[in-house]
């Protein structure tokens, strides 16, 4: 099918005049209408055509907490806001543009500044939908995004590596850890991996690549493209087949763990493989000089009886060949069929069934065995060097065969398999051979079913047990294999009962010499050398790191993508080829062809979003970067620059912004620098009457005082209790107990011992079941982009704030905290309470209030009505 170019003509070829809306037009640097400080210069001229001014300059206290809530997301302490009033009183200026570079320079900013990041990844550490899963490597990305903020990586470089880092630097952990961004969303486990119906796969894979899509487009140029997914966007140029040119670019991608540093991966797995392969070479050496025989479970995983073979693996009954992943009822099952092995040590496997009296072959050589009862002819999994598929137990008198020091042989009704002898006397150097084994039946104990158990020798019958169930005793096998045998084999059979849970296993089965040599001091001392470095090999395998993982994504052979009749999964049209946005007139809108290998897709997308011929880019992140400075965007829809988003209320300014960024080296600090210093920042956020025709505030005549979001509130508490604790990085707290089911359990606790004290940036964040308090407090919904928190007024955040047995044992501990600075002196300990809370000493009517609450009442009281003041909670 030929591919379909894109382009934002309309069907009858004349030029949509959607196209000339602004967002989509070329940022030009306005001039300046005014000297000093730009911001304040454009904001200014807006204020005095509508006869407004700006309010005055807020006082030092205010200013101080306003920069360490908006840069860091924490209040300033006691003695960090009086040092600040102090060197503000000698010089204001300097004062504040030394503290604006001491905060940026935080670790804490990248903190804070991460969380905002996070709201419009919709990150989580579980995939949500009904089986909410747990991703316990996401978190990598979470910490590269905080080291990404403090590092200052420009930002059009920040884009480039969350959309293709593994691509560009496939080498570099970080840069492969960023693409934790495309992965970030959420995962549908059950109709990715679960369901067998290839409809429900196609459209969970559909919603996948939409939220992909979604999520690059809305985060990094403001752009509803998902609204063209059923039909051509109804508002803004994009037609449909440009949102599944989109999808294109994504079609090879999918979410999963992977290394974080492939080639220390590599190396770490070259490095394990030789020390395991060095000490099964020595425990072969050993087993040779101590005489301990040959284990058959060895061999059975394709090891030569001294362990070389691997745990797990084992042979298909019903075709002689290895078999590593567990298995079921056996496909073309044929009883009394003789499949051989290759290798020296297998003969043969079969099913048997001797059903009318038949005698069973067992070997290649055509030996058969007679007295088989008859069997149902089903076999199920395969002969195992441990145990079989589903087995319940692989404990007999009281030892669990499958731990270390031991081994287990499994097998499951009906199966049997024949060793040969001669390949085992030659490495055991001796004729006269001896087989012991532990029999046990690992099915379940509380069903009455039986299988039945016989080993022959040359089809010899040495041992029978005709009804092994889960309450048998000890049986013990201890055959004699004389010189000239040649077969061994073991059979499990169904006991009449059909196969249902009949795993038999043998436990240490092992074929050794009947009469071993004694010792020589010579085989003594190699034995101890071998010892030796046994140990030092084990000790040094011990000590491999284990590479580090990261829930990112791992590239595939793109799938075909197809134009979807209203988004139908089952109604594909035209098919077409990785491209942008046509809109954007100054950049092409083709990225590759349809052949094109996945990582370079996403490389070119990579390049047109942050080529500084996109207008959106720029526009888009110095619009939330203003968002979160003032309260609203110069474009109050951060998301959505389209023509159903609102206009900016500065559009020069935005402009001006947008240039300046790459003026500063796409440096996101220089810009916070310049945004914090205007006096547009600084002002006061005292209504002032003669503005009143502003009602929204929206020319910036005044600050707009913000409550502060859930996490931040959380973490001032603890700040303020003494309890915080700011261990930074590492796997997220988790503040709930978890009980795995097919739908997980999350029950969340009360946050009280210090690891559940760490910045909420640290949390563990369950999609599908919110932590109850910060989502009382408008903590953002992780399964949704959040570009925006919502600001709600509710009864239960009252409550909460008061009730919550969180707060309550903070405000306990703010008392502690409190009392161990200040003494028992009731007056100094509200002085310091209010320091703590507020940067500030209480007025006279307070301090007396707040006396008669702490003799009343206590000082925890009091604590816990600070932690529930307005001034506490707002940012002024």
């Amino acid at each position: 099918m030929a591919l379909v170019a894109v382009g934002s003509s309309r069907a009858d070829g004349v030029e949509d005049v959607r196209l000339q809306h602004w967002a989509w037009q070329p940022v030009i640097r306005p001039t300046v209408p005014a000297a000093g400080n730009a911001i304040d210069a454009f904001i200014n001229l807006k204020l005095a055509a509508q006869g407004l001014v700006m309010a005055p300059e807020a006082d030092a206290r205010t200013l101080c907490r306003r920069l360490y809530f908006d840069l860091m997301g924490l209040p300033p302490s006691p003695e960090e806001m009086a040092t600040f009033l102090a060197e503000s009183a000698a010089d204001a200026s300097g004062a504040y543009g030394r503290l604006v570079d001491c905060l940026l320079a935080s670790p804490q900013y990248g903190e804070r500044w991460a969380r905002h990041w996070l709201d419009i990844a919709h990150y989580a550490d579980t995939h949500g939908f009904e089986r909410d899963q747990r991703r316990d490597n996401a978190w990598r990305y979470r910490d590269w995004v905080i080291q990404a903020f403090n590092a200052d990586q420009p930002y059009d470089a920040f884009l480039r590596d969350q959309i293709a880092g593994d691509v560009l630097r496939p080498e570099d952990p970080a840069a492969v850890i960023a693409t934790g961004f495309l992965a970030a969303g959420p995962w549908d486990f059950v109709g990715q991996a679960e369901t067998p119906s290839p409809v429900l796969k196609r459209l969970a894979r559909a919603d996948d690549l939409d939220d992909m899509v979604t999520q690059v487009m809305t985060a990094a140029c403001g752009v509803t493209v998902n609204c063209a997914r059923c039909h051509d966007h109804k508002l803004d140029p994009i037609p449909q087949r440009e949102y599944y040119a989109l999808w294109s670019v994504f079609a090879g991608v999918k979410r999963a763990d992977r290394d974080a540093d492939a080639l220390g991966a590599k190396q770490v797995a070259e490095q394990k493989q030789r020390l395991t392969t060095e000490i099964a070479n020595v425990k072969s050496q050993l087993a040779k000089l101590e005489n301990r025989g040959l284990d058959l479970a060895d061999i059975v995983g394709g090891g030569n009886g001294l362990g070389t073979g691997k745990k797990g693996d084992g042979i298909n009954v019903a075709t002689g060949k290895s078999q590593s992943v567990p298995g079921s009822f056996v496909e073309g099952a044929k009883a009394n069929i003789v499949s051989a092995v290759a290798g020296d040590y297998v003969d043969s496997v079969v099913i048997p069934n001797g059903d009318g009296g038949v005698e069973v072959p067992v070997t290649t050589t055509g030996l058969k065995v007679s007295g088989i009862p008859k069997t149902s002819g089903q076999a199920w999994d395969a002969v195992r060097d441990g145990p079989v598929s589903a087995q319940k137990s692989t404990e007999s008198a009281g030892v669990d065969f499958n731990k270390d020091g031991h081994a287990l042989l499994g097998l499951h009704a009906n199966a049997a398999i024949t060793f040969d002898l001669n390949p085992l006397r030659a490495i055991l150097k001796s004729e006269s051979l001896r087989f012991q084994a532990d029999v046990g039946y690992g099915g379940r104990g509380e069903q009455e079913t039986f299988a039945a158990v016989r080993v022959f020798v040359d089809g010899e019958l040495v041992f029978l047990t005709e009804r092994i169930s889960a309450k048998s005793g000890r049986l013990f096998v201890n055959v004699t294999l004389p010189a000239g045998a040649k077969f061994l084999t073991l059979m499990a059979t169904d006991g009449g009962d059909g196969i249902s849970h009949d795993q038999v296993f043998f436990g240490d089965p092992r074929i050794a010499a009947a009469e071993p040599a004694a010792p020589t001091e010579v085989m003594l001392a190699e034995r101890a050398a071998l010892k030796s470095r046994l140990a030092e090999c084990e000790h040094e395998l011990a000590a491999q790191p284990t590479p580090p993982k990261v829930y990112a994504v791992v590239s595939e052979t793109p799938a075909v993508v197809n134009v979807l009749l209203r988004g139908d999964p089952e109604q594909p049209r035209e098919t077409v080829a990785p491209a942008a946005l046509s809109l954007v007139a100054a950049l092409k809108p083709e990225l590759a062809d349809g052949d094109s290998p996945e990582g370079e897709r996403r490389r070119a997308l990579a390049a047109w979003i942050t080529s500084p011929a996109n207008p959106l880019t720029r526009r888009v992140i110095v619009n939330r970067l203003w968002h979160y400075h003032f309260g609203t965007g110069l474009v109050d829809t951060p998301s959505d620059f389209g023509a159903g988003g609102g206009k900016p209320s500065h559009p020069e300014l935005l402009d001006w912004l947008a240039e300046e960024l790459v003026a500063q080296g796409w440096s996101l600090k220089a810009m916070h620098r310049l945004l914090v210093t205007s006096a547009t920042y600084r002002q006061q956020s005292a209504h002032v009457q003669s503005n009143a025709s502003d009602t929204g505030n929206r020319l910036l005549w005044r600050m707009n005082p913000r409550r502060l979001d859930a996490e931040s509130v959380r973490d001032a508490v603890l700040a303020v209790s003494g309890k915080l604790n700011r261990e930074p990085f590492g796997p997220g707290y988790r503040d709930f107990d978890y009980t795995e089911a097919y739908a997980p359990v999350y029950q969340y606790l009360t946050a009280d011992k210090p690891e559940l004290w760490r910045r909420s940036i640290y949390r563990f964040v369950v999609r599908t079941t919110p932590q109850q308090f910060l989502t009382t407090l408008d903590c953002a919904n992780p399964a949704n982009l959040t570009p925006a928190r919502n600001i709600t007024t509710t009864a239960l955040q009252s409550l909460a704030l008061l009730n919550n047995a969180f707060m309550q044992q903070q405000a306990g501990y703010f008392a502690e905290r409190v009392t161990s600075e200040i003494g028992d002196d009731a007056v100094a300990q509200i002085k310091r309470a209010f320091a703590l809370a507020f940067g500030r000493a209480p007025t006279a009517a307070e301090a007396e209030s707040a006396l008669g609450l702490v003799q009343a009442s206590g000082l925890p009281q009091l604590c816990r009505m600070l932690f529930n003041a307005n001034e506490f909670v707002y940012v002024d």
